[in-house]
Formats: C-alpha cells, sequence, structure tokens
C-alpha cells in the first residue's frame, strides 16, 4: 500500500503548527465568537422558554449550549474552506509543479489535504467544547463518563465527514484560482448561503418555505443535528422550540455528510487530473 499521502499530511501539520500567529487565532478566535456573542444572546433569547411548560422528558437549554453546537459547526465550516489555499501556496510557489511531476498518485495530494485539515478541525472543537463548558454551555449535562466518551467520538466522526467534503471542494477550487483574492471571494460567496440558510445559530421553523427547503440539503444543516444529537441529547427545549432527533433522523444527517464527502472527493480528483502547472 502507498503511504506518499502522509508527506502531504505531515509537511502541513508542521506548517500548522509553526504559523504560530494562525494557530493561535484559529483556536481563540472561536471561543471569542461563543464568549462575547454567546454571552450577550443568551440572556436575551433564554427568556423565550421562561415559564413555559416544558414537554415530558424535554431538557432545557440554554441559549449558549443550543448556540455551543452551531459554533463547532461553523468553525468547522470555515476552517475546511480555506483548508485549500495552501495548494494555492504551492502553485504560486512553483512547489505544485514538482508534487504533480513526481510519482506520487495525485489523489494522495487531495487525501494528504483533507486528513491535515480534519485534524485541525479535531483541534478547534475540543478546544471549543472545553472552553464552553468553562463559560457555562452544558454540554453533555446528565452523561455517564463513558457516555460522553461516546458523544465525543460522535461528534468527531461528523465533523470529520463534514470537513473531508469541504475540503474536498477547498482544494478542487484552489487548484482552478490563480491568486488568493480569487478564492477568498469564492469562498466569501459559498459561506453566507451555507451559514444563514442553516440552524446553526438559530432554529429554521420560521424560515420562508424555499430558504427552509434548501436548508434540509445544506451540509452545515446535517452537521449541527449530528452535532446537537451528540452534545445536547435527543430530545430537548431551547429559546421556545421541542427538539426531537431519532437515531434514523441522525443516520439520514450522516448519510447526507458522507455522500457530499464522495462527490466533492470525485470532483477533486477530477480537477487534478485535468491540472497542468506551468
Amino acid at each position: 500500500m502507498s503511504w506518499e499521502f502522509l508527506t502531504i499530511y505531515w509537511r502541513d501539520m508542521l506548517r500548522f503548527v509553526r504559523f504560530r500567529i494562525a494557530l493561535v487565532v484559529s483556536l481563540i478566535q472561536p471561543a471569542l465568537w461563543m464568549a462575547l456573542y454567546g454571552a450577550a444572546m443568551s440572556s436575551n433569547l433564554s427568556r423565550l422558554s421562561t415559564g413555559l411548560d416544558l414537554p415530558a422528558g424535554a431538557a432545557s437549554v440554554s441559549y449558549l449550549t443550543f448556540m455551543g453546537a452551531g459554533v463547532i459547526a461553523l468553525t468547522t465550516l470555515f476552517t475546511s474552506l480555506f483548508g485549500g489555499i495552501t495548494l494555492l501556496f504551492d502553485k504560486n510557489w512553483g512547489l505544485m509543479r514538482e508534487l504533480l511531476a513526481s510519482p506520487m498518485p495525485r489523489n494522495h495530494i487531495i487525501l494528504g489535504i483533507g486528513l491535515s485539515g480534519v485534524t485541525k478541525s479535531f483541534i478547534q472543537v475540543m478546544v471549543i467544547m472545553g472552553f464552553g463548558l468553562l463559560i457555562g454551555v452544558r454540554f453533555f449535562s446528565g452523561y455517564t463518563p463513558i457516555q460522553t466518551a461516546g458523544a465525543i467520538l460522535g461528534v468527531l466522526l461528523f465533523v470529520g465527514v463534514f470537513s473531508l467534503g469541504f475540503l474536498f471542494l477547498s482544494s478542487a477550487i484552489s487548484m482552478s484560482m490563480d491568486t488568493p483574492e480569487g478564492l477568498q471571494a469564492v469562498i466569501t460567496i459559498l459561506t453566507l448561503p451555507l451559514f444563514f440558510a442553516s440552524n446553526a445559530l438559530y432554529p429554521i421553523d420560521a424560515f420562508p418555505p424555499l430558504v427552509k427547503l434548501l436548508s434540509q440539503f445544506n451540509p452545515l444543516t446535517h452537521l449541527v443535528n449530528g452535532v446537537r444529537y451528540f452534545t445536547v441529547g435527543q430530545d430537548f427545549y431551547a429559546i421556545g422550540i421541542h427538539y426531537v432527533y431519532s437515531s434514523s433522523d441522525i443516520m439520514i444527517s450522516f448519510l447526507a455528510l458522507a455522500g457530499f464527502a464522495a462527490a466533492m472527493f470525485l470532483v477533486a480528483w477530477r480537477v487534478f487530473q485535468k491540472a497542468v502547472v506551468t
């Protein structure tokens, strides 16, 4: 079995660790967002549930906890979409020409970048969950240690599959671009509809019918479903809405993310097979 993709993986992780400013910002920014935005909005939106009778068996969840799962998803989205910028720098610095001319299969370049991006997402997710618990996010409330460990693995599974899909997409876009500005413009166009047509920071129940329909096909919505299922539970009440997730709902969300990742790998593979760097 060929293991060349580990070289790409290791090189990208070394770059991530040595570029300390980017490392610190990538870890602190989502934590600050949760602390500042979450703390400000939680006191307001949590009042929507005050005084209401909870459905039998449903746990009451604050907006800070509700939003915490969304911050995990949003951070993963941003990290994954910008993950392919490494390839763009390699193109501009002439390193990609050497990689494409080497005996290494081109799909190993995609896999190496994908795995390094997933590792970065895992690190950020663990930092966000740890920081969230410090500021009052009630993840894993009432869970036993074994249930908590299983829930963390479930979150990482969803994050990993989601991250791979957008890393493959980002890699394909990066190989088609010539400047970081062009890549950033495309990513911005993608980020806005994915962000606003999702359930990351607010419920989708009141969306207009068309936007609500689009949200059902939004990978970010499926990631948030999985994260909330594992960190909060399958039956909870938040900001005036009763949420119930069944095992089949979560399986559908996971399969949707897996299908998206497979489709994006095929797109990236096709782009790399046709790539010519001079």
